[in-house]
């Protein structure tokens, strides 16, 4: 009985291990591929390559911040502190640099300091001190958003970048804006950290199971801090490129990235239960939210239907990052998920002995 039961889950495991039809992170590039032929349809500017050229810088800021949540949900935390984090980024390069190009490199590299020890204290509280990171990272935010308006009080109303960073925000590379090359540049580092490196492996291992990655003798709360750290780090970068593209940022600078990463980061695949992610995803996630809004914007719609319309989008596609074809194509074929030849029912069935240890019976099955 054991050995069939052994077989039945090593060919199930089999038929999901070879599955090209995973959806939890090619879903994405089909919705992608979606909204460009309804838009293709019924709004064809927003196809025009001046059109897609100027909010393609948009997609990048919130790519940067994206994939710095979707790092803090891989570990199994939440980050609601990016608001925060961005517009104090913002406003330091102001403060610091004080128009000046003398003082760019000081102003920013003091925000990115800023916003690092903000994702420090953030996994601080939540790794070490246990406590949720919803609340700590709200309260964290809140903070900083004080300490941001006090600061922001003492400087100039009409406080502008320096002009070089502003020269820098215009910037191109091949017709493509400087900050989009950022994003990308910084998506292939993290993808080939977390798949190629024992750091990265080590990291999806303690978002998988932290309890294993314990026992197997990693620092979880470590990679924990990290995550949150890195992610500070991230909301930096994409605080000082946006302050660098618009030139004249605003206490209001970061109101947009409050949910538009959990929504890119879990578009994109990211797991909510921690370990699995990808950055690339995330990226094309991004950009997918950015058409989608500029679409609406193009269409005319009111702000209220816009918000209905994105947040139907991104209840669908989170949907269907859920979908596992390989299952669907099994019950098309007639199958039963409660089959134990059905793919993903791997383990699903495991040998388990009566609990006893004077007992004489034998194992016994037990659906976990």
């Amino acid at each position: 009985m054991n050995a069939e039961v052994t077989a039945r889950a090593s060919r199930a495991a089999a038929i999901k291990r070879g599955s090209p039809f995973q959806m939890r992170f090619g879903a994405i590039w089909i919705a992608l591929l979606g909204l460009a032929i309804l838009c293709a349809i019924i709004a064809p500017r927003s196809l025009l390559p001046s059109t897609f050229f100027a909010i393609v810088p948009l997609a990048a800021f919130l790519a940067i911040a994206a994939i710095g949540e979707a790092l803090v949900i891989m570990s199994r935390g939440i980050d609601l502190s990016i608001p925060a984090t961005v517009t104090l980024s913002s406003t330091l390069i102001l403060g610091f640099s004080l128009g000046d190009d003398r003082n760019a490199l000081i102003a920013v590299i003091g925000a990115l300091a800023f916003a690092t020890l903000i994702g420090l204290i953030n996994g601080f509280f939540v790794a070490i001190l246990k406590l949720n990171a919803l609340i700590v990272t709200l309260a964290v935010g809140a903070i900083t958003t004080g300490a941001t308006l006090w600061y922001r009080e003492a400087l100039p109303q009409e406080s502008r970048v320096p002009p070089a960073m502003a020269v820098w925000g215009d910037a191109r590379f091949l017709d493509i804006n400087l900050s989009v090359w950022v994003a990308v540049a910084l998506i292939a580092v993290l993808t080939v950290v977390l798949r190629k490196t024992t750091v990265g492996r080590r990291f999806l291992a303690v978002g998988a199971n932290p309890r294993s990655a314990w026992i197997a003798g990693i620092n979880v709360s470590a990679y924990q801090i990290a995550a949150f750290a890195v992610a500070g780090f991230l909301y930096g970068i994409a605080g000082i490129l946006l302050s660098a593209f618009i030139r004249n940022p605003t206490m209001r600078v970061g109101d947009p990235y409050l949910l538009a990463p959990i929504a890119a980061a879990v578009l994109g695949g990211t797991a909510v239960t921690g370990g699995l992610g990808s950055m690339v995803a995330v990226g094309v996630a991004s950009l997918f939210l950015t058409q989608l809004g500029q679409m609406l914007k193009m269409l005319g719609l009111s702000s209220a239907i816009q918000y209905v319309i994105e947040g139907l989008a991104i209840a669908a596609g989170m949907t269907v990052v859920r979908i596992n074809l390989t299952q669907v194509a099994w019950l098309a074929r007639g199958g039963s998920l409660a089959s134990p030849d059905a793919p993903g029912m791997a383990g699903a069935l495991t040998p388990k002995a009566t609990p006893g240890p004077n007992s004489n019976s034998t194992p016994k099955m037990q659906r976990e």
